[in-house]
């Protein structure tokens, strides 16, 4: 089943011989980091294996939020906000923004009282985040049947089009002189006394001092082939996509049942608001150790599977040579079916809170995987082992949102900038250093 359609980007044709940075991986943060270094003065070469955003970064929610943060993202995501109502300007194009709020819906007086804990973490920022009654909620949400007491509002969350959003960004980069090469998987990183000297392509070699590795559920099989342990695993989320629909709420929902927002066209994206499919692959047993926590955190929400993925990582290599096809080129798009049941389900909750949507029309249904680490927080941080190596990955499903910021983060470790935030939550050394890997349910 194809995945959504995106705004295409034509790669360019010639590979340059050299560049100060090469990022992997042309999906949002990707994107985003290579414009931030392009505005910062270096050369840059973006290279992807498929098309500009084909993956996740095309195929998820689309929501740009603070609220329900992991607390350690929050500073980040504060400065994303900051940064997406700016994108449109300084792209010269469309992304499909809009601040038009999300509330995530309360069942239980537990859960109204655990989201309403949860803004004890913004007392800090200038965010328009509230408590609402159901009865404000009602108000806010005409036609709507949802028995709840109540919901988690913020104001200042908002949209964009995924499927705009990196092929905008990377096309605002190109202008700045990056070049942006697809179909043009990186097969490794070159050293030379131990630092980053270059990469290999498929097309050839681009020498540059650093690279910036943004490939999204790729990263732990690329990182695993310059020896790397980088513990990341796939969930699947499943998207519906109606056609224009008039009467339905502005603001996105979260709820145990369904996820919606509405799109740019007057459709929207509806989704399961809580369950996603875990398959279990060889990675599974390999990073099992360190998913443990996490899987018992989360068990509710996760559905282990087995099927066909299993034996298709499993005939991937874990090394090659940098001289021969790599395990990229022979799988351009991460395309994988979509949860019909799942995805039935969360349309007959939504229509139950909504009739409107009783008239809804789905125009197509795509899955995406979705990078996740143990701590379901990012990995934005140098590799120590390799000097000029740097990883932007395992975003856990909150990359799209904090995308833009990331990226800035990415870009001020690779120049030595004052970085944008505190990166040290986003050290790639918390799996190995013995820290104590921090799982903070629901979010």
């Amino acid at each position: 089943m194809p995945g959504p359609f995106v705004v295409p980007v034509h790669g360019d044709l010639e590979l340059p011989r050299k560049v100060d940075v090469v990022v992997v991986g042309g999906g949002i943060i990707g994107a985003s980091t290579a414009l931030e270094l392009a505005d910062q003065g270096l050369k840059v070469a973006l290279c992807e294996k498929g098309g500009i955003g084909h993956e996740q970064s095309s195929r998820n929610w689309g929501w740009v939020r603070i609220t329900r943060r992991d607390p350690r993202e929050i500073p980040l995501m504060a400065e994303a906000l900051r940064i997406w109502p700016t994108l449109a300007e300084r792209t010269g194009r469309d992304l499909g923004y809009a601040r038009a709020g999300i509330a995530f819906a309360c069942a239980s007086d537990k859960e109204f009282a655990e989201h309403e804990r949860w803004l004890d973490h913004l007392k800090d920022y200038q965010i328009d985040s509230r408590m609402l009654s159901a009865q404000e909620f009602a108000a806010m949400s005409p036609g709507s049947r949802f028995p709840m007491k109540g919901a988690l509002y913020t104001a200042a969350d908002g949209r964009a089009e995924p499927q705009k959003a990196a092929p905008a960004i990377a096309e605002a980069a190109r202008e700045r002189g990056v070049h942006v090469l697809t179909e043009c998987a990186v097969r490794g990183i070159e050293t030379k006394a131990g630092k980053v000297c270059g990469v290999v392509t498929e097309r050839g070699e681009i020498a540059c001092e650093q690279v910036v590795l943004a490939g999204g559920a790729w990263s732990s099989l690329f990182a695993r082939n310059t020896g790397l342990r980088l513990p990341q695993l796939k969930v699947k989320n499943s998207v519906i996509r109606t056609k224009p629909l008039d009467g339905g709420p502005e603001h996105a929902i979260w709820s145990d049942g369904f996820a919606i927002r509405k799109r740019q066209d007057g459709g929207y994206t509806i989704a399961d608001g809580f369950r996603n499919i875990a398959e279990i692959v060889p990675d599974s047993f390999r990073y099992m150790r360190d998913f443990l926590p996490a899987l018992g955190a989360e068990w509710k929400s996760l559905m282990l599977r087995v099927g066909g993925r299993f034996l298709d990582e499993a005939r991937l290599p874990n090394k090659w040579s940098l001289d021969e096809a790599s395990p990229f080129e022979y799988n351009r798009v991460l395309d994988p079916k979509p949860a019909f049941s799942l995805q039935d389900k969360a349309l007959a909750n939504l229509r139950k809170a909504f009739p409107v949507f009783e008239k809804a029309e789905i125009a197509q249904r795509w899955a995406g995987a979705i990078d996740v680490t143990p701590d379901a927080i990012p990995v934005i941080s140098a590799i120590d082992a390799i000097p000029g190596f740097y990883i932007a990955t395992g975003f856990s499903g909150h990359g799209f949102g904090i995308g833009p910021a990331a990226g800035r983060l990415a870009a001020d470790l690779v120049t030595g900038r004052v970085p944008l935030v505190d990166p040290s939550p986003f050290r790639f050394s918390r799996f190995s250093d013995g820290s104590k890997i921090k799982i903070i349910s629901g979010f």
